[in-house]
């Protein structure tokens, strides 16, 4: 993520499980054995974020968006692996009504508190909710997405726009649009079908892979093949023009711009093939098959957003913007925060991304960039690795300060080449993962044979401003 300004702004006692079955209601009899799933993934700042006892694999989503009214229909069919004998389970899910669900085909009872969806299985699919075992659940849902206020004051969720509507997930805005697992410690790969008004065009993540109209309405249907967490999925409905190439290295581009933002973005978004070669030198090989960008004009959103192979700008970027977002393919879609507590790894990553590449194409050396960010008092704040409550995750220490500690952990491997060797390793062994703040500090200690507890404890994660020296 990016902003206008620098600041933007485990399971349950038994006992407490087998309270949350006794409410599921008495629509279903018999039932399944086994346990509820948790009730939230046990974030540090977002407790009751994502669900427990299952892994997503896959969404299929289909969407009917009527823009003028302000609503969707919706269908997600989610294919899930048990990591327990499930007797319920639970998705995350803001307003929207539940029409029906399904769990193999066969119908679930429905219990619905705040954002939390319970589904209680009949009996009869027991062997597909054995711990290890696949399953498949249906939702229909419908009515008018929201957006979505979150902790630090900035709308996520389902924006209405001047022509249409755009969704922004980060941290937990998909929950408005789909129903899911939404922490990003659960990914999986996604189908979207979007029908919009004929005129109209809806842009997701990953590659175009069928446009149909029938009687005045047309149907998108995207593919994400790579595990992608859900704030980073989006759907862009409205007049856009669009433009598709191809990279020397068979990346498909394809950038989607508002017809007011297109004359400002034309000379940015015609550098996203170099930037990508840029930075795959750098970053390691880039992680997926498609790349891009999506404009919408400004004043539709308030900031810009990785979302994943086409990052989201309100308003034509300038060359640095788009470094920072693209940079984050790598540090935060590919590679992605553990908790929200991680979230400097994305964005210490991609704004030393802005300092390298403003090194190498703007005449502006890294240690000028490192000293202007150590001077300004609002990095300082707290440590990146600690932020004091869910809205300050996207404060300024969480990026200056987080491209700060990767520039001391540059400075102490002394050496360009091996520690480039070394940013390109941690992408490739996290690739399509996971990663905690725990796992990068081990993984650059292992790997540098050093003892870095002293730039840890100063950098990362100490109150107060260390020594420049």
């Amino acid at each position: 993520m990016h902003h206008p300004s620098p600041a933007r702004r485990r399971t349950a006692s038994a006992a407490a499980l087998l309270t949350s079955l006794a409410v599921l209601g008495t629509g279903c009899t018999g039932g399944v054995e086994g346990v509820p799933g948790a009730a939230g993934a046990r974030d540090p700042y977002f407790p009751k974020l994502g669900n427990g006892g299952y892994d997503v694999t896959h969404y299929a989503l289909s969407l009917d968006v009527d823009p003028d009214a302000g609503r969707l229909r919706g269908t997600a069919r989610i294919t899930a692996r048990a990591d327990q004998d499930l007797s319920a389970f639970r998705l995350d899910l803001a307003g929207l009504d539940v029409e029906s669900a399904t769990v193999e085909g066969r119908p679930a009872a429905v219990n619905r508190a705040g954002r939390e969806l319970t589904l209680r299985p009949d009996a009869g699919v027991e062997d597909r909710l054995r711990e290890g075992a696949t399953f498949t659940a249906t939702v229909r849902y419908s009515g008018s997405p929201q957006t979505l206020t979150d902790a630090d004051g900035s709308e996520e969720g389902w924006l209405r726009t001047a022509d249409g509507s755009v969704a922004l997930g980060e941290p937990v805005g998909s929950m408005a649009w789909f129903p899911g697992n939404h922490h990003p410690s659960d990914k999986a790969a996604y189908d979207v079908r979007v029908t919009v008004p004929e005129g109209l065009t809806a842009v997701s993540n990953g590659e175009l892979v069928d446009r149909r109209t029938v009687d005045g309405r047309t149907a998108f249907r995207w593919r994400t093949a790579e595990p992608m967490a859900s704030y980073l999925a989006t759907v862009a409905v409205g007049r856009f023009r669009t433009a598709e190439s191809v990279t020397p290295d068979g990346i498909r581009v394809l950038s989607a711009v508002d017809p007011e933002s297109a004359k400002g973005s034309k000379a940015v978004l015609d550098r996203i093939p170099a930037v990508l070669r840029w930075a795959a030198r750098k970053f390691g090989p880039y992680p997926f098959r498609s790349a891009g960008a999506i404009v919408e004009r400004r004043g539709d959103s308030a900031y810009a957003l990785e979302t994943q192979n086409r990052p989201l700008f309100p308003g034509p970027p300038d060359t640095g913007l788009l470094v920072h977002e693209l940079a984050h393919q790598w540090f935060g879609n590919s590679v992605t925060p553990a908790t929200w507590q991680d979230m400097w790894l994305n964005e210490g990553f991609a704004t030393y991304a802005e300092w390298l590449w403003a090194a190498e194409h703007d005449g502006v050396p890294v240690r000028e960039s490192f000293e202007e960010a150590y001077a300004d008092d609002a990095n300082w704040a707290f440590p990146p690795a600690d932020p004091p409550s869910a809205a300050d995750i996207s404060e300024p220490p969480v990026y200056g300060r987080g491209a700060m500690v990767i520039h001391r952990v540059r400075l102490a491997v002394d050496d360009d080449a091996a520690f480039f060797a070394l940013v390109a390793g941690w992408t490739k062994a996290h690739r399509h993962g996971n990663a905690s703040t725990d796992d990068f500090v081990a993984y650059v200690e292992e790997e540098t044979g050093r003892d870095l507890t002293a730039l840890w404890d100063s950098w990362l994660y100490g109150g107060s401003r260390p020594p420049e020296g």
